[in-house]
């Protein structure tokens, strides 16, 4: 069985990266293929030497550096790759790349991240945040926006089977693509993230300082609340509005993104770890757990998978300051009830091992819905008084070292 995985584009390894690194472990002969490879060299071992087959974008000018600014152009980059050799193809999609074209003699399945959101539900968010709103750029903007819909929509019916990374993710699949998705969690390095001993009286919230991150809120709640102290851990770009909405408070510090050894540190550490942004998954939420730190969670997105109300954590709505607040204080009255053992048991949902496991799984049922050839990944469950020796013979056992 010759297998193709299909990634978006590959610039810097991030969560989308993690996930392809497990695939690319489960299915180690399988060829590569990326709209760009952009990957440096410092970042790259995952990839195993492997020759990523890339697009028409890779030499266009600027790409290095603006190969998004291409986004247009990518359905037809993406509609250039020869599948034509493989029986399977799994694409690693958050814009464009589950758009790939296959036969009916091939196997598609699609782990999707999220469908492209600057084109779908989250288009008034981005257009906003590109100062896009108005004039003919806008005009612009908004017939290409309208133009990726209509392909993203056509292209999902070479999908066999949607697997997504929440099951926020699986409603927005069926709501843009009016199809079923099984869900199957991103796996996240629990490993690296692991309890500690002493625990302080300080909160946590760590992200890039980007606008829908919402930091600015928390900051906002935690400056009402004097008595409480807050470390806000990251840069970007909304660096000031979130210092603007701290005021100045004592009670709250401000660092600058962490390496990884000292984030683990500060997680250990926290007395709560405070996320408000509306994500596909969260993986920091995942990686606080593990270090046995309950989270405070906007309950909508992905931390509705990830937080159990009143057992690892608290979830609060609406989006404001406000809700912070009444959140901060209806943990604090349940904290005892919140054991740092529950939280690392939940975070265990969430590791490599058990999305490799189910994976495998789907993919398995996959080839045997939709493939006209015997191939399957794992052995048969043979029905109670079946004669075996009449069943067909594996052909395939890629996952014999993988699980």
């Amino acid at each position: 069985m010759r297998v193709a995985i299909v990634h978006e584009w590959l610039q810097r390894y991030a969560g989308s990266e993690r996930v392809l690194e497990e695939l690319l472990t489960c299915f180690p002969d399988a060829d590569l293929f990326a709209v760009v490879d952009f990957m440096p060299a410092s970042e790259r071992g995952f990839l195993k030497r492997r020759t990523v087959q890339t697009t028409f974008i890779q030499r266009v000018p600027l790409a290095r550096k603006l190969f998004r600014s291409y986004l247009p152009l990518m359905p037809i980059a993406v509609e250039q790759f020869d599948m034509r050799p493989y029986d399977l193809v799994i694409s690693s999609s958050h814009a464009v790349a589950k758009g790939v074209i296959t036969g009916p003699n091939q196997v598609h399945v699609s782990y999707v991240h999220s469908p492209m959101r600057y084109a779908w539900d989250m288009q008034s968010q981005y257009l906003k945040h590109a100062r896009l709103e108005r004039g003919l750029r806008s005009v612009c903007a908004r017939v290409a926006l309208h133009k990726m819909r209509l392909w993203d929509v056509r292209t999902a019916h070479g999908v066999d089977m949607f697997i997504a990374n929440s099951s926020y993710i699986a409603a927005r699949i069926r709501k843009v693509y009016g199809r079923n998705a099984r869900v199957v969690h991103p796996p996240v390095d629990i490993e690296s993230f692991v309890p500690g001993i002493e625990r302080s009286d300080e909160y946590l919230t760590a992200a890039r300082l980007v606008p829908y991150k919402r930091v600015d809120l928390v900051a906002a709640a935690f400056a009402r609340m004097p008595a409480k102290k807050l470390l806000i851990v990251g840069d970007g770009p909304e660096r000031e509005a979130v210092r603007e909405a701290a005021g100045g408070a004592p009670n709250i510090r401000f660092q600058p993104t962490l390496e990884k050894s000292d984030l683990v540190r500060v997680m250990q550490r926290a007395r709560g770890f405070v996320f408000a942004a509306e994500e596909d998954f969260g993986i920091t939420m995942v990686e606080a757990l593990a270090c046995g730190t309950p989270v405070i969670a906007f309950g909508r997105g992905g931390a509705r998978d990830i937080v159990e109300d009143g057992t690892t954590g608290v979830l609060f709505e609406p989006q404001t300051s406000e809700a912070i607040m009444v959140a901060v204080q209806r943990f604090e009255h349940m904290a005892p009830a919140i054991q740092p053992e529950l939280c690392i048991q939940s975070a265990g949902r969430f590791g490599a091992t058990t999305f490799r496991q189910q994976i495998i799984d789907a993919i398995d049922e996959a080839l045997r819905k939709f493939s006209s050839l015997p191939f399957y990944l794992r052995e048969p469950r043979w029905a109670e008084g079946e004669d075996r020796a009449h069943q067909p013979e594996s052909r395939a056992s890629v996952m014999a070292a993988a699980s």
